[in-house]
């Protein structure tokens, strides 16, 4: 099956199954602990929409421990870069209709909050189709290490996603239910 077909498919799943749940921060926790990653560490998140897995509750508990959130802003067709934003900051609409931080503060996250419309067991997920994720994480691996990791419904789990050679294999997947 087509990598187009596919994400039609699972995005008009995830829409009739979706429920407005928040990851556990303490599944999380485990993943921070692991790699040290407690405090102070900018964090690079995305803005919730089409029923993905709401991850603002993980970036409020953050940012009470410390660490700055960013989000992505599209810069130019295909390319995106994250940029400083708390709770406070206002928002404005983007150039593909999703809310982006208003002041630009450029930042090169330590740990990366990735959408996704599916995973699979080895953690490639299958995105909306347009590569932004792919590219950025190519380009900041270059940069510095960074975390990444995929956040999703534990039902978007497939066995296996077509996988092509730009397609970034994620460090794990926090699910509402477990970590992969």
């Amino acid at each position: 099956m087509s990598k187009q077909i596919l994400r039609k498919k699972l995005l008009i799943y995830r829409k009739n199954n979706f429920k407005p749940i928040n990851v556990k921060f303490s599944l999380l926790n485990l993943i921070l602990k692991k790699f040290k990653f407690l405090k102070n560490k900018k964090i690079g998140a995305y803005y919730p929409i089409n029923y993905e897995i709401d991850c603002f509750e993980i970036l409020k508990k953050l940012n009470s421990i410390g660490c700055k959130i960013s989000l992505p802003v599209i810069i130019k067709k295909r390319e995106m870069n994250f940029y400083e934003w708390s709770f406070n900051d206002p928002l404005q609409i983007g150039k593909m209709g999703i809310p982006e931080p208003y002041k630009l503060k450029k930042v090169y996250p330590d740990i990366l909050f990735v959408p996704l419309v599916a995973f699979d067991e080895y953690k490639y997920r299958l995105g909306y189709g347009g590569g932004y994720y792919d590219r950025y994480i190519q380009k900041i691996i270059k940069i510095k290490k960074m975390l990444t990791v995929g956040m999703a419904f534990s039902f978007q789990k497939v066995n296996k996603l077509p996988v092509d050679a730009h397609d970034k294999k994620l460090d794990f997947i926090l699910t509402e239910n477990y970590i992969k």
